[in-house]
């Protein structure tokens, strides 16, 4: 291998950097309103620790009071897309044992996906400690702005004139502008926000995401084998 240790781990880091400056303003929002909704310090922190599902961690908070069979449910719809991204990575984690997989999904996000995915298209060759060293700054970036958000939220009566709110979806963005090196990502990705928006609009609540994903990927994988027939 030609990285050293310390070098792998490094490159790791400062592919999560990106990451770590949209994870910190979205999780202390996630601190503050998990102490809004009364749910205690502890259990907050322990939900980023062991949960780590930024829009599930948020219904659960939404959710407080209500039955934990409807949480739990909508947690589960909201992660769906878990699957899609675990099928697009597992030709290239193959060399990975099945512990080192076990570790690697359970610190997967869409934003460490999204960097992982956008390496291995260019090329790069499997270096585990770069893939665990991405994902646990990240992991540990949200539970640092979790912990801030819990204990020195109170001092904030409102995150959204701060745009603490957007800051996710600003970095979704920014994962997404680097995947897009064709006209096919282009119309792949527009068709999947299109259709995406078009749901939500017409009540189909948090499955949105997960079906426009599929037909648009569908539209992009159509055409891409039409092309190469041509």
């Amino acid at each position: 291998m030609r990285n050293t240790s310390s070098t792998a781990l490094w490159d790791g880091v400062k592919r999560a950097l990106p990451i770590v400056l949209g994870y910190v303003p979205v999780a202390f929002a996630f601190g503050v309103l998990a102490v809004k909704n009364a749910i205690p310090p502890g259990l907050a922190i322990a939900m980023s620790v062991f949960l780590f599902a930024g829009s599930g961690q948020f219904v659960a908070v939404r959710g407080a009071g209500v039955g934990a069979a409807s949480v739990v449910l909508t947690v589960f719809v909201v992660n769906l897309r878990h699957l899609l991204m675990s099928a697009s990575l597992a030709p290239y984690l193959k060399p990975m044992t099945r512990l080192q997989k076990f570790f690697f999904g359970y610190e997967l996000t869409d934003e460490t996906f999204g960097v992982h995915s956008t390496a291995f298209q260019r090329g790069w060759t499997l270096v585990v400690p770069t893939l665990y060293a991405c994902n646990v700054t990240a992991h540990a970036s949200w539970i640092g702005g979790t912990v801030a958000g819990v204990f020195f939220g109170g001092l904030i009566a409102d995150v959204k004139p701060l745009g603490l709110d957007y800051a996710l979806t600003a970095m979704f963005l920014a994962l997404l502008v680097p995947q897009c090196r064709s006209r096919l990502h282009v119309l792949v990705a527009l068709a999947g926000a299109t259709l995406s928006v078009g749901l939500s609009l017409a009540g189909v609540g948090q499955w949105n995401v997960v079906v426009a994903t599929v037909p648009a990927a569908a539209l992009g994988a159509a055409l891409q084998t039409r092309e190469k027939a041509a």
